[in-house]
């Protein structure tokens, strides 16, 4: 089963930090990801941009409407996620309890089951 790591951070955390912290915390996530690599569980994965360069495309009245930024305000914004392939969902609840921003208190990180569904769905996507 394939589940999403959903990685949560409050951004400021990057100003308030100096450069050897943020290498340091980069080279943890780094072996993380290794090690994930070398069991062979890890799918994919990526940090995101902040949130000053997202869009959100939404529909009003008809008519497209983009907005800069995400699509709420909130304390923590989404910053990366992870794809990894596992038995369970306590094995995906396992890896993301090893991470090294949720062992930080950093980070908060949604594990979400993938679809298994091919497309198109047989039931209405939200």
């Amino acid at each position: 089963m394939r589940y999403m790591l959903l990685i949560y951070e409050d951004e400021a955390i990057w100003e308030r930090i100096t450069a050897a912290a943020a290498a340091a915390i980069w080279q943890e996530v780094g072996e993380f990801v290794s090690e994930l690599r070398q069991r062979g569980v890890h799918i994919a994965g990526a940090p995101l941009l902040p949130t000053c360069t997202a869009t959100t495309v939404r529909m009003r009245d008809g008519k497209v409407l983009l907005t800069d930024g995400p699509f709420a305000e909130t304390k923590e914004q989404l910053a990366g996620y992870g794809i990894v392939d596992v038995e369970s969902l306590e094995e995906a609840v396992a890896i993301a309890e090893r991470h090294p921003g949720v062992l930080a208190g950093r980070h908060a990180v949604e594990v979400r089951p993938i679809s298994q569904l091919s497309y198109p769905p047989s039931h209405p996507v939200v």
